[in-house]
C-alpha cells in the first residue's frame, strides 16, 4: 500500500483481533482500490478523454476517503464548468454571436483565460459593430468617408481594420470621383474625366465613363458645329461626323445629320422658289417633302406662287393689264379666292384702271370734242398729280382756243361786212378773204 500497489490482500489465517485487523485491512485495500480506480477514471476522462462532467462514485467510504472524493468531484465539477462556459462562448464567436460572455467564477490562469476571453469578445464586438457601421454606410446607406475605430486592438484586429478602413477609402475615392463626373456630365460639362487610382472592375468602369465622356464631348462638338453652321450661320448642308459611335449614339448623330439634310433640302427647295418669284418666274413651286409646320409653310409658299399667278394670267378680256399695253380701257381684274393683301392688291389695281378709264376718257372725250370745233367742253373728272397739270393744260388749252376762236370770228365779220358807198370787190383779194373764211 505505500508503494501503491493495491493489488495485495491479507490472506493468512487469523483469528480473534488479528483477524478483525486482517479484515479492517484488506477492507481498507478494497476502498483505497475503488477510490484509486474512480479517480483515474474521472481523470482519464476529464483529463484525456475530454468528456466532462465525470463524477468519482465510491461507495462505503468516510472521514478523508470521503473527503478525497467530494474533492476530486468538486475539482472536476468546477473544470466541466469552466470548460464548457469557455466552449460555449468559443461556439458563439465561431457562429458570428458575440453576445455571449464567460460568467463562470474562476481563479489563476483560468480566471486569466476567461478575462482574456471575454476581452477578445469585446474588441471582436467593437471590431464587428465598427466594420458593419462602415459597411451600412458606405455599401448601403451610401454616406461615404466612413472609417472604422477600434480602440486596444493590435495584430491581426488592427490590421483587419486598417484594411477595412483603405477599402472604404479607395471606394469613397473611386465613387466620387465617379459621381463628379457624372454630375459634371449631367450638367452639360464634358471636362472632367476620372482620374482616380482603380483596379478591377472599378478601373473597367472608370475607363467605360472616360470613353463615354470622350463619345459625348464628340458628339456635341459635331452637333454644336452642325447647328450653329446651319441654324445661326444659315450655311445650310452640314453633317455631324462621329467615329466610333454605336448604339444610340450612332442613332443620335444619324438623326441629327437627317434633320440637318431635311432642312436643308426643305430650306433650299423653299429658297429656290421664293427666289424664282422675286424674279417673276411663277413656274415653280416647293416639291419637297415637308411635315408639321413645314408643310404649312410649303402649302403656304405653294398657295402664294398660284394667287400670284392668278393675279398675272387670270384677267378679263378687259383686263387692267390690257388697259396699260393695249389701251383697251375699262378693264377689271378678275381673281377668285383672294384675301388679305392679294385682294387689297386686286382691288386697287382695279381701281386704277377704273380712275384712269374715267379720265382718260374725258381728256378723249374734250379732245375729239376740239378736234370738230366744239370748244364748249372741258375736262371735269378729278385727276391727281401729272394727270391734274394734263388736265389744266388741256383745259387751258381750249380755254385759249375758244377765245382766239371768237377774236378771229368777230375781226372777220367785222372785216367782211357792206359799207354803204362800197360794193365788195369780186376781185382776187374778195376772193382771198372767202378761203380765209372758209372753215375747209
Amino acid at each position: 500500500m505505500a508503494n501503491g500497489d493495491l493489488s495485495q490482500k491479507i490472506t493468512v489465517d487469523a483469528r480473534g483481533e488479528i483477524l478483525e485487523l486482517k479484515n479492517t485491512l484488506n477492507t481498507m485495500v478494497d476502498q483505497l482500490s475503488a477510490f484509486a480506480d474512480e479517480v483515474t477514471r474521472v481523470a482519464r476522462e476529464v483529463g484525456t478523454d475530454g468528456r466532462l462532467g465525470g463524477q468519482a462514485d465510491v461507495k462505503g467510504v468516510s472521514g478523508t476517503w470521503k473527503a478525497l472524493t467530494e474533492s476530486v468531484n468538486v475539482m472536476a465539477n468546477n473544470l466541466t464548468n469552466q470548460v464548457r462556459s469557455l466552449a460555449e462562448v468559443t461556439t458563439a464567436v465561431a457562429k458570428g454571436d458575440l453576445s455571449q460572455k464567460i460568467r463562470v467564477d474562476a481563479r489563476g490562469e483560468i480566471l486569466e483565460l476567461k478575462e482574456t476571453m471575454n476581452t477578445m469578445v469585446d474588441q471582436l464586438s467593437a471590431f464587428a459593430d465598427e466594420v458593419s457601421r462602415v459597411a451600412r454606410e458606405v455599401g448601403t446607406e451610401g454616406i461615404l468617408g466612413g472609417q472604422a475605430t477600434v480602440r486596444g486592438v493590435s495584430g491581426s484586429w488592427k490590421d483587419l481594420t486598417d484594411n477595412v478602413n483603405v477599402m472604404a477609402s479607395n471606394l469613397t475615392s473611386q465613387v466620387r470621383s465617379i459621381a463628379q463626373v457624372a454630375s459634371s456630365v449631367e450638367r452639360g460639362d464634358l471636362s472632367k474625366k476620372i482620374t482616380v487610382d482603380a483596379q478591377g472592375e472599378v478601373a473597367a468602369l472608370a475607363e467605360t465613363i472616360n470613353t463615354m465622356v470622350d463619345t459625348l464631348g464628340a458628339f456635341a462638338i459635331e452637333v454644336t458645329r452642325v447647328a450653329r453652321e446651319v441654324g445661326t450661320e444659315g450655311m445650310l448642308g452640314g453633317q455631324a461626323r462621329v467615329p466610333n459611335v454605336a448604339g444610340t449614339w450612332k442613332d443620335l448623330t444619324e438623326n441629327v445629320n437627317s434633320m440637318a439634310n431635311n432642312l436643308t433640302n426643305q430650306v433650299r427647295n423653299i429658297a429656290e422658289v421664293t427666289t424664282a418669284v422675286a424674279q417673276g418666274d411663277l413656274k415653280k413651286k416647293i416639291d419637297v417633302d415637308a411635315r408639321g409646320e413645314f408643310l404649312e409653310l410649303k402649302t403656304t409658299v405653294n398657295t402664294m406662287v398660284d394667287t400670284l399667278s392668278a393675279l398675272s394670267l387670270r384677267r378679263s378680256p378687259e383686263s387692267p393689264a390690257r388697259v396699260g399695253s393695249e389701251g383697251r380701257l375699262g378693264g377689271q381684274a378678275e381673281v377668285e379666292g383672294v384675301s388679305g393683301t392679294w385682294k387689297r392688291l386686286t382691288e386697287n389695281v382695279n381701281e386704277l384702271a377704273e380712275n384712269l378709264t374715267r379720265q382718260v376718257r374725258s381728256i378723249a372725250e374734250v379732245t375729239s370734242a376740239v378736234a370738230t370745233g366744239d370748244l364748249t367742253r372741258t375736262i371735269s373728272v378729278e385727276a391727281p398729280g401729272e394727270l391734274a397739270e394734263l388736265k389744266d393744260n388741256i383745259n387751258s388749252m381750249v380755254e385759249s382756243l375758244r377765245d382766239t376762236t371768237t377774236a378771229n370770228i368777230e375781226q372777220d365779220w367785222l372785216k367782211t361786212k357792206p359799207r354803204a358807198h362800197q360794193q365788195p370787190d369780186a376781185g382776187p383779194a374778195g376772193a382771198d378773204h372767202r378761203r380765209r373764211r372758209d372753215p375747209g
